[in-house]
């Protein structure tokens, strides 16, 4: 349907060059001809009245209404008594694009790991929180500012990283950006630039970042994480300087490092001269065990901590933050400023507002005990329909690791759900190096309710056992 814009609807973009011996009426029968035939205008939009045309492009109403005419007679343009000109539906259809591949169909039951509970965002909250940025942002917070994001934001922050993840995080050293995904380039970007060709990165893991480091002219090393995290000794071997991890709960395996790696790691660090790159994605939610400190705090000069609402509370924020060490920060922001010049400022003065205010900790509290009442009706299911598959990784987060029966053919349990409507994921999809392995499950919990979890763990039980 074509868009129906309110009033008089939005200027027409038109060019009439006086100095032309061409008429104008011809110039403007032409300009209208093209933005029609291009697509510009599309079929069944209104065009502005001859009066608001005439006004915009200085010429008498009575050309207007010629050109309207010539195209009316033409076929391009319709109207009628008492009624906007529209433009006419084409006699012939425009050459269609390739087409799109169809969307695959809903499923009544997704345990895809990563996305959290989307109905619970905390919409009073945020509109307040931007109510009050409106109302507080200066003339300066409106212009282009700090590429690496308002001070005041940043200030904020830094207080509260230090406080809640033990951050060694000092407002300079933050850098605002779109989310991880802009905050991951940022930082390997800055890298590439320090003569970095080489990047480990855990196995299994995020593949995107083999595909991000390849873009960038770099290598992405796997190296092998065990139940007690990334093995220190295999990445020393690989020769690499920079290392992309996520130490507070590994994705996908749900592990933390153990703190003998850590200092382990810290050490290979300042040894190599290296950059520890920590994904601190989902720290927040933590249920049966006591909080772990961002790695940050342990070496801020060696490592560089990305961190987001996403999880907290909604990937469409596309809001997130760099705490850098003193050696990327030049590189950081001038990467961010050629970036985008900055992130929005009115949504982080709102974040921060929302973090003053005590609601941003609220509503995480209020979500700790909405992901650990999943959680634990996903534990009585699976012990309930399939006792005999194992989960692990499910002290933080809102995903856990199923071990399947030695010898199930993980593939064919994913591909047999999802004919039931459910949507499941193996852990060879998350390994990097050798698709092989022990037959698992990522089992996400996020976005689905109590009653979603049992009705999907029925589905399936008889394929788990």
């Amino acid at each position: 349907m074509p868009i129906e814009w309110a009033g008089l609807g939005p200027e027409l973009l038109l060019t009439l060059d006086r100095s032309r011996p061409e008429p104008l009426r011809a110039q403007l029968e032409r300009e209208l001809r093209e933005a029609i035939r291009s697509g510009r205008l599309a079929t069944g939009e209104r065009l502005p009245s001859s009066r608001a045309m005439a006004t915009e492009l200085g010429v008498s109403r009575g050309l207007v209404l010629e050109c309207y005419s010539q195209l009316q007679a033409e076929g391009f343009l319709v109207a009628a008594s008492g009624s906007a000109t529209r433009v006419a539906a084409p006699a012939v259809a425009p050459a269609e694009l390739p087409p799109r591949p169809a969307p695959a169909g809903r499923l009544a039951v997704d345990f895809l790991p990563g996305v959290p509970d989307l109905t619970s965002f905390p919409r009073r909250d945020w509109v307040w929180a931007l109510r009050e940025s409106c109302r507080d942002a200066t003339p300066a917070d409106l212009g282009y500012g700090d590429p690496r994001g308002a001070a005041s934001v940043r200030e904020v922050l830094a207080g509260y990283l230090r406080r809640v993840r033990g951050t060694a995080a000092q407002p300079e050293q933050i850098v605002m950006c779109a989310g991880f995904g802009q905050g991951i380039n940022l930082v390997l970007a800055s890298l590439a630039q320090a003569g970095m060709r080489q990047v480990a990165i855990e196995d299994p893991g995020d593949e995107d970042y083999d595909v991000i480091c390849r873009r960038l002219g770099m290598e992405a090393i796997p190296v092998a994480v065990d139940d007690r995290g990334i093995d220190v000794d295999a990445l020393a071997s690989t020769g690499a300087r920079a290392v992309i991890l996520t130490p507070t709960h590994q994705f996908p395996t749900g592990m933390a490092l153990a703190p003998d790696r850590r200092q382990a790691l810290v050490a290979w660090a300042n040894e190599r001269d290296a950059i520890i790159v920590e994904d601190d994605y989902d720290a927040e939610f933590r249920y049966d065990r006591d909080p772990i400190g961002a790695l940050q705090g342990l070496a801020p000069d060696r490592v560089a901590l990305l961190g987001t609402v996403s999880k907290s509370l909604a990937p469409a924020l596309r809001l997130g933050w760099i705490i850098g060490p003193p050696a990327l920060l030049e590189p950081l922001t001038d990467e961010k400023l050629l970036s985008d010049r900055g992130s929005p400022t009115l949504e982080q003065l709102a974040l921060a507002a929302l973090i003053r205010s005590g609601r941003y900790d609220r509503h995480l509290r209020h979500m700790r005990r909405v992901y650990a009442a999943r959680r634990e009706t996903l534990i009585r299911a699976l012990a309930e329909r399939a006792p005999r598959v194992a989960l692990h990784g499910l002290a933080a987060g809102f995903h856990a690791v199923a071990d399947l029966a030695d010898g199930a053919a993980e593939p064919e349990i994913v591909e047999q759900a999802r004919a039931r409507s459910v949507g499941l994921y193996g852990m060879s999809s998350y390994r990097l190096r050798e698709p092989s392995g022990p037959p698992q499950l990522v089992l996400g919990f996020g976005n689905l309710s109590g009653a979603q979890v049992e009705r999907g763990i029925e589905a399936i039980a008889e394929l788990l056992r």
